[in-house]
């Protein structure tokens, strides 16, 4: 059985803004919490306990403070070593950190968040979830919309989101042959017309451009079963609604999924995909963001999510920018301990289905239209192991650029995303690592680079102009009431853990 990360902790009595486990966003099955892990949680429950009753305070007040945060990474140093720049005066003086890691130090744009605005997750009735095990009941309110601007923008430094699309095919007509329009047109959880009309809602409440939004189709999506083949009436009608009409950002693929029922996936360097490139091409979208890795969805389809067919794409296309969402981390069987060699070689620092990402990069060391994402890969390998996060990191920078890695977070599956950031911003190589992998310490200006610079490059964001935009906006005047008024962090984890742990 399954259970949310969140009531689990609520059952054990667990009050921690950084995750104690791996969660799962649906996209691999849960595993069982580390002895390395537990130990991690009992040590940030006894510090935490005695630092507040220290303070006076209440412990849920110091565990949505800046000192639970400190706490949690001085925890993880005493268990896995000193991976995180934390000092212990931080977990007892709110000032230490606030001075050390002040707020608005980066701008911060996260290419990976999800909600459902109300939606019940019935795609948790597909064969592609039941594939993995999950029998799930639907959470309508931690996925809501509300929620979902709460955590982002208020609970976190997050500044600006692209809303990331999940597999679906919206219905374009109805039996009688009218165009169906908004809600009626159907999708899935979160459809292109969903994301469209959420970012607008957001810009415009925000009066800045704080939202972007990808649109959902790919050349899998609308099939003619007749002839076998793509429909591509039905698939340029879609293309120019999704661009013009909803005005999408960037293309959101998932080859290992079948929306259109055409019996099979889609790779990106098929005569399918290039078709799809050249209209895409003419209409001036050259944007693709692609999920690689985590392919439990599908028993058979499930091979199609490795990136080996990146490269072919890439080299093809170099007008077209790809986003290889997780970096295209594989979990198999084990993981995230990664026992078996095929999935993790300690000797390389090498992952599954990651290292072939590399190789790509390796073997055309000139090509620069790649672009490796972090969303559900910095986070869950921080917190199993954070040597194996070394080895992620270090690689991608190594042989991508810092220049290259795009910062996402796969919220709100793990909750408000602050935890992750203040990780990445505390998160170091170690020397020993540095020189016997050959990685390079991850400097500020890399971190500038990947929380936000280089996906505001993607995407085409007036980086000078919004910034100047953000301080007066309603969002963050909002923000300020919020924290003035004693709004606080629920430290919630939304994805799935083991209800054995």
């Amino acid at each position: 059985m399954w259970i949310r990360k969140a009531q689990r902790d609520i059952q054990k009595g667990v009050d921690s803004p950084m995750p104690t486990q791996l969660v799962s966003n649906e996209e691999f099955i849960p595993r069982k919490q580390s002895k390395e892990q537990k130990h991690v949680e009992c040590l940030i429950g006894e510090i935490s306990v005695r630092n507040s009753k220290r303070l006076g305070m209440d412990r849920r007040a110091f565990m949505a403070s800046p000192m639970g945060l400190a706490t949690c990474f001085l925890a993880s140093n005493k268990v896995f070593g000193a991976n995180f720049d934390v000092e212990e005066a931080e977990t007892t003086e709110a000032a230490a950190s606030a001075e050390k890691w002040p707020k608005g130090e980066y701008f911060v744009m996260d290419v990976q968040t999800h909600f459902t605005n109300g939606f019940a997750l019935k795609f948790r009735e597909n064969e592609f979830v039941k594939n993995m095990g999950f029998n799930l009941k639907d959470d309508v309110e931690s996925y809501g919309f509300k929620n979902f601007v709460k955590e982002m923008f208020f609970d976190s430094e997050t500044d600006m989101i692209v809303i990331s699309g999940v597999p679906g095919r919206e219905q374009q007509k109805d039996a009688a042959g009218k165009t169906l329009e908004g809600r009626d047109r159907k999708g899935g959880v979160l459809p292109s017309w969903l994301m469209s009309q959420s970012k607008k809602q957001l810009n415009e409440l925000s009066g800045s451009m704080r939202a972007l939004c990808q649109g959902n189709l790919a050349p899998n999506h609308y099939w003619n079963k007749a002839a076998n083949s793509m429909d591509k009436p039905a698939l340029l009608e879609q293309m120019d609604r999704e661009l013009n009409t909803y005005g999408v950002n960037s293309w959101k693929w998932y080859c290992h999924t079948d929306p259109g029922q055409s019996g099979g996936g889609f790779q990106l360097d098929d005569d399918n995909a290039a078709w799809f490139y050249e209209e895409s091409r003419k209409r001036g979208m050259k944007l693709i963001s692609v999920h690689k890795g985590y392919s439990y969805q599908s028993r058979t389809l499930g091979h199609l999510a490795n990136p080996k067919d990146v490269e072919k794409a890439a080299l093809n296309n170099p007008d077209f920018s790809f986003i290889v969402y997780h970096s295209a981390l594989k979990h198999g069987i084990g993981e995230p301990e990664f026992k078996d060699p095929k999935n993790f070689d300690p000797t390389t620092g090498d992952f599954e289905w990651h290292k072939v990402l590399m190789d790509i990069k390796k073997r055309n060391p000139g090509m620069s239209n790649v672009y490796p994402e972090i969303g559900s890969f910095f986070a869950p390998l921080v917190l199993a192991n954070p040597v194996m996060c070394m080895h992620g990191m270090g690689k991608n920078i190594k042989y991508y650029g810092a220049d290259h890695v795009i910062w996402g977070t796969d919220c709100l599956w793990w909750g408000s995303p602050q935890w992750a950031i203040e990780a990445f911003k505390r998160f170091q190589i170690s020397d020993e690592m540095c020189e016997k992998f050959g990685y390079k310490k991850i400097t500020k200006e890399d971190k500038t680079k990947i929380f936000g610079l280089n996906a505001a490059k993607l995407y085409g964001v007036d980086l000078g102009k919004q910034r100047k935009a953000f301080p007066a906006d309603v969002f963050s005047r909002m923000k300020t009431a919020y924290v003035d008024q004693g709004g606080q962090r629920n430290n919630a984890a939304y994805g799935w853990v083991r209800a054995d742990d």
